[in-house]
């Protein structure tokens, strides 16, 4: 499956703990994040990560390209809610095509987790039926 993993500034630190927690899960399936996000888990995780450009910069858009195209199968998006990002739009993009497409979002912890073990049970499998 293809996973996506973007994280806020204030975000990439639980983003590294959480795929270091998940890294056995998350090695059976090609992973793609913005850049400075990937560099973070790579460098904590030693897991291949297809990088694209910092969010900022237009890696949001990359992400949602293929998003666009149907070919993500998750989505772990740790949002600060509570910082406004002056490129909100771009991110209201991603979200949108994840509902269009009906690609499985998390957007916090919680959910990132559970997703997570519902991927590993096998439970997402219906996705690989969309290709």
């Amino acid at each position: 499956m293809n996973i996506a993993l973007i994280a806020h500034d204030n975000k990439k630190k639980l983003m590294e703990n959480l795929c270091v927690a998940y890294r056995h899960i998350l090695s059976r399936h090609r992973l793609f994040a913005t850049g400075t996000t990937g560099k973070t888990i790579e460098d904590a995780t030693g897991l291949p990560i297809s990088k694209y450009l910092a969010g900022h910069l237009g890696g949001e858009h990359q992400l949602s390209a293929q998003a666009a195209l149907n070919d993500l199968d998750l989505v772990i998006f740790l949002r600060d809610p509570l910082e406004p990002k002056v490129y909100e739009p771009d991110i209201n993009s991603l979200l949108r095509l994840c509902d269009v497409h009906n690609i499985p979002l998390a957007s916090n912890l919680a959910t990132a987790e559970a997703l997570l073990l519902a991927l590993d049970r096998g439970d997402l499998d219906w996705r690989l039926n969309l290709r």
